[in-house]
């Protein structure tokens, strides 16, 4: 076995135990990182509805109340001016899903299903907690979810979910006086709920992890062709000619050239005492001939 071979075998080794630590934290740490990228996403997702809702509430329905008595405009209504909008930007976030899960809406779209209702609950009983982060199956997907509750703050809202008789007429009109009413101020009626797969941060990581297993490999490589250039040039050259000078002088020619004494390292102090005993071994022949 060479001294090269058995270089590189400690080397591949090294190499081997070195990839499978960094690949398991790395790989850890990626999924991590993918997973907290995506809930600040949806973090971002959640606020922009909150100021859609409040935007609608402040400053649209003020414009358009006088014609609710007639007609009635959902655009008026955050539930759909946030849902409406998130749903456009859906396109461009197409695994992300966004909903207003109420336990007692106008509109029965909004409905609260049976897992989205046990969220609202959590809200309702802890009033201190402001999101749920968890994972649930869904057909065969498992999904990443995120919950914020929804609280009664504005007083105004309360003209369309006080009571049946307060409700604009067109409002009645059009989702009837059975639902959607009886919340009140400061009171927790709904949350929101934004869902993406579990598949998204996992490729995002794996993505990541590719990469730098590929751009790992590449680095030892690299060393791999530099560090045996060097192994070469240095170590196994200079020891293969002292071999080949050695098996010269064992069979008495000693007309092979010295080795430079000039360097300083292991190689160089071992060159300095092949060639010492070079010439003594030489000047021991002479006196054996003479």
């Amino acid at each position: 076995m060479g001294l090269r071979f058995r270089f590189n075998l400690m080397l591949t080794a090294v190499f081997v135990i070195g990839l499978l630590i960094s690949g398991i934290i790395s790989y850890n740490l990626l999924q991590r990182q993918a997973r907290e990228e995506v809930i600040s996403e949806v973090n971002l997702m959640i606020s922009a509805a909150r100021a859609i809702r409040a935007y609608t509430v402040n400053e649209v329905r003020p414009i358009l109340a006088d014609k609710l008595t007639n007609t009635f405009l959902p655009q008026t209504v955050p539930a759909y001016a946030a849902t409406a909008t998130l749903e456009r930007l859906s396109k461009d976030y197409k695994d992300y899903s966004y909903r207003e899960a109420t336990l007692n809406p106008t509109n029965p779209r909004d409905r609260a299903l049976v897992w989205e209702a046990d969220l609202v609950q959590q809200f309702k009983r802890d009033d201190s907690l402001k999101r749920i982060i968890g994972e649930r199956m869904a057909a065969s997907e498992r999904m990443l979810f995120i919950a914020s509750p929804i609280k009664i703050r504005n007083p105004a809202c309360l003209t369309c979910h006080g009571t049946p008789e307060a409700a604009p007429a067109s409002l009645i009109a059009r989702y009837g006086n059975a639902n959607g009413f009886g919340w009140q101020l400061n009171e927790i009626v709904a949350a929101q709920v934004v869902s993406v797969p579990m598949s998204v941060p996992v490729s995002r990581a794996n993505r990541a992890f590719a990469t730098f297993i590929a751009s790992l490999a590449t680095v030892f490589l690299v060393l791999y062709i530099v560090l045996n250039w060097m192994l070469s040039r240095s170590i196994v050259r200079p020891i293969t000619r002292m071999a080949a000078a050695a098996d010269d002088v064992s069979t008495g020619n000693f007309d092979i050239p010295e080795f430079d004494e000039q360097k300083s390292d292991e190689i160089g102090r071992l060159g300095l005492s092949f060639n010492r005993m070079r010439r003594s071994l030489e000047q021991a022949m002479k006196m054996i001939d003479e």
